[in-house]
């Protein structure tokens, strides 16, 4: 199982609750670390030196690219779902079955994971 997450569970290491930092470590002791894509890291980069927290954690992570195959392929399930944001549909496609993913936008993921075919667990971060 690996955790897949989106920008507000980045946004909660960058912000530094605790919840999100036990999940973390609890990844590293497992070697297995959280998935995400560039576009999400996108979504919550604004300053490096004062996102001193944010940038430890990322350096623990799978961070995929959002190349040509996963664009495309989230241009598809956007597509089959009526949705509209890119990046929720990559972070779907990253999830596989018995992962977990941490988002706040579980209405806007609950159609594109059903389309998807993948059986996740949608969780707040």
């Amino acid at each position: 199982m690996s955790l897949v997450l989106d920008s507000a569970a980045l946004i909660a290491l960058d912000r530094n609750e605790r919840a999100m930092w036990v999940r973390l470590k609890g990844c590293e002791r497992a070697g297995s670390p959280p998935v995400t894509h560039a576009g999400v890291v996108g979504q919550v980069w604004r300053s490096g030196p004062r996102q001193a927290r944010l940038s430890r954690a990322l350096d623990g992570m799978d961070i995929r690219a959002l190349d040509d195959d996963l664009g495309r392929a989230a241009g598809v399930l956007l597509g089959q779902t009526g949705k509209a944001d890119v990046i929720d549909a990559a972070v779907v496609l990253l999830a596989n079955d018995g992962d977990d993913i941490l988002t706040s936008d579980r209405a806007d993921l609950e159609p594109m994971v059903a389309a998807a075919g993948r059986h996740v667990e949608l969780i707040r971060p």
